[in-house]
């Protein structure tokens, strides 16, 4: 259930790691059905509470009954805390960073069809206040994506330098962060099955495009960190959305 030294290899060179289909089965559908309930939830909001923030439109107001993302998913429903203590992510995610693990700043993208989105080119530690090595971004896909549904893109080898970019407020349907300019022709798109798990350097340049397809993206995210990394943003104990993992 570890890593090979040539994955380890990966990450370290490259800055990510993809590990194809390793949610399957019964366990990847109940998970999905999780996240079923949480877009249906949504269905009826008319503004964004609670965690739930509704997908921006091209003026950057939310629209209603339809849902961006769940921030804080572990916090607005217990039940996805146990995807991100699932044993076949946790003990890879050892390998790279050490046994004591804990996790922070949970988040679920259902990237409806016809206009969903997620981020824009982005370094996660942007948003950290650090620029560490030892945290590591993952990205859970619970439905196969692709190209037409907006997969994943990640910039190898951005993370090398170590130095955080300046980053700019977007505007419109991306009005809710801020993001970068990225050379796109260095690009790797992650095309991949459901239950594919994505490990990266929270320092990796990443985003997605928007999702013009007639289908769903679920994809749920978070980052994990060795148990004794102090980040003063997210005090262990303190930051609701701050758990423990791995001891």
């Amino acid at each position: 259930m570890s890593l090979t030294y040539e994955e380890q290899q990966h990450y370290r060179d490259e800055g990510y790691l993809v590990l194809e289909g390793l949610i399957t089965g019964e366990k990847l559908a109940y998970y999905k059905s999780i996240f079923d309930e949480l877009v249906e939830r949504a269905n009826s909001m008319e503004a964004s509470q609670g965690g739930f923030i509704l997908q921006p439109d091209a003026a950057g107001e939310p629209t209603p009954g339809r849902l961006f993302k769940v921030q804080g998913v572990c916090v607005a429903e217990l039940r996805v805390l146990a995807l991100a203590r699932e044993p076949e992510i946790v003990e890879r995610v050892a390998a790279l960073i050490g046994p004591q693990l804990h996790m922070f700043g949970s988040k679920f993208y259902p990237m409806l069809p016809r206009g969903g989105t997620s981020t824009g080119w982005h370094q996660d530690n942007h948003y950290f206040g650090t620029n560490s090595d030892r945290v590591i971004s993952c990205g859970i896909y619970l439905e196969d994506a692709d190209r037409t549904n907006a997969c994943l893109r990640l910039l190898p080898k951005s993370h090398l330098c170590g130095e955080l970019v300046e980053h700019e407020r977007g505007q419109g349907t991306f009005s809710h962060g801020s993001w970068v300019e990225v050379d796109e022709g260095q690009a790797v798109e992650v095309e991949c099955v459901g239950g594919t798990v994505v490990l990266f350097s929270a320092n990796v340049m990443h985003g997605a495009t928007t999702n013009h397809s007639e289908r769903t993206r679920y994809s749920t995210a978070w980052h994990y960190i060795p148990a004794g990394l102090d980040l003063e943003m997210f005090p262990f104990g303190e930051y609701e959305d701050r758990h423990l993992i791995r001891e």
